[in-house]
């Protein structure tokens, strides 16, 4: 049953490859994931471009895992030199958009469900879902269907991790800030400069570290990347505005970091959201002992996933490697998908809450 999994589980990711599957633009991905789980005597749920199936042994009261990945992709770099919509096989290497990002753990964990779909009596439950709109973040992908999976007691993230664990992942945070002044003419000594109002701000941003220092995260970073202010060459600025990334540690929510900065900076801070917040899953976790226990390699992941909308237990693990995502002449070995199906499986066999 295993060889036939893993056969189908490629001829998926080809369809997938073959079928434009922008941020927002999902409905045909989704139409052949439904098509292929429904082909397999799966009853399909489907909302928007979301699409999930639940194990039939389920049974209220018992723990329920969530095998999720997405099947939406960023669009292709003007490098590709190969069609990034025909699935092409060149040095053992099957190349295409989204093979790696994340097609290759999209169907590895079609094919984990579909293995113990077969299995009458599990000791969980156990629910697939491929979901939308993971590489802009949006509202239309896993955070639009949880109230209609919840409760979920562990999900697994399918992102390309090299099979190794992601049992910590930082936060996002996008802020706005904005330094005022007095404009005035530049040859006389008019004005509050808004830039030298910044300056202080921008320094602290740079220097300031949090207290609490992540084993597997490190530190709460934070990084102005962009800035602008004036029009004109003798003017004194009234107003900088920049904009600061912040990446959290599981330490700090969202909010709790927004509150920080502002109580040290003087200028007007906005964030643009706070949902995608850090998550982390201790070693004392029936998974992480039997992933080390498989000599698995656990780390904190610096990027961001669906994990991040996920108010479960979450880890991030799939086949693949992150280095080859959004890149040009994207690939994944398939020698990784059949491993990934493979270590999947294993893991969930020993799985005991």
């Amino acid at each position: 049953m295993k060889e036939q999994l893993y056969n189908e589980a490629i001829d998926v990711l080809k369809g997938l490859i073959r079928i434009p599957s922008f941020s927002k633009e999902e409905n045909l991905t989704a139409d052949l994931i439904q098509k292929y789980l429904e082909s397999k005597g799966q009853k399909c749920n489907r909302h928007l471009n979301n699409v999930w199936v639940v194990h039939p042994d389920f049974q209220a009261g018992r723990p329920t895992i969530l095998l999720n990945s997405h099947h939406d992709t960023v669009k292709p770099t003007s490098s590709w030199t190969l069609d990034p919509f025909t699935p092409t096989i060149e040095e053992g290497k099957l190349i295409g958009l989204g093979s790696n990002d994340a097609g290759g753990p999209l169907v590895s964990l079609m094919a984990t469900f579909l293995y113990f779909a077969q299995k009458p009596s599990l000791k969980w439950n156990l629910i697939y879902a491929a979901t939308a709109e993971e590489e802009i973040s949006g509202h239309h992908g896993i955070e639009c269907i949880k109230n209609q999976i919840e409760p979920i007691s562990l999900a697994i993230v399918g992102e390309p991790t090299t099979m190794e664990l992601a049992i910590a992942e930082k936060g996002l945070m996008v802020l706005d800030c904005k330094a005022s002044g007095r404009p005035g003419h530049a040859a006389r000594e008019e004005g509050e400069n808004a830039i030298y109002n910044a300056m202080p701000d921008m320094e602290w941003i740079r220097t300031f570290q949090f207290p609490k220092v992540s084993k597997v995260l490190g530190p709460v970073k934070m990084s102005v990347t962009q800035i602008k202010a004036g029009y004109q060459h003798n003017l004194v600025p009234d107003v900088c505005e920049f904009v600061v990334d912040v990446r959290p540690n599981e330490h700090y929510s969202n909010a709790e970091t927004l509150e920080i900065i502002r109580q040290n900076v003087k200028c007007e801070v906005i964030a643009r959201s706070l949902r995608l917040n850090s998550s982390f899953i201790g070693d004392d976790h029936p998974l992480v002992k039997i992933v080390k226990a498989m000599n698995i390699e656990c780390y904190g992941s610096p990027t961001s996933s669906d994990q991040a909308v996920m108010p479960w237990t979450s880890v991030k693990m799939g086949p693949g490697k992150s280095a080859r995502s959004h890149t040009a002449n994207e690939f994944i070995y398939p020698e990784e998908i059949k491993n990934g199906i493979d270590v999947y499986i294993e893991i969930l066999e020993k799985l005991e809450f």
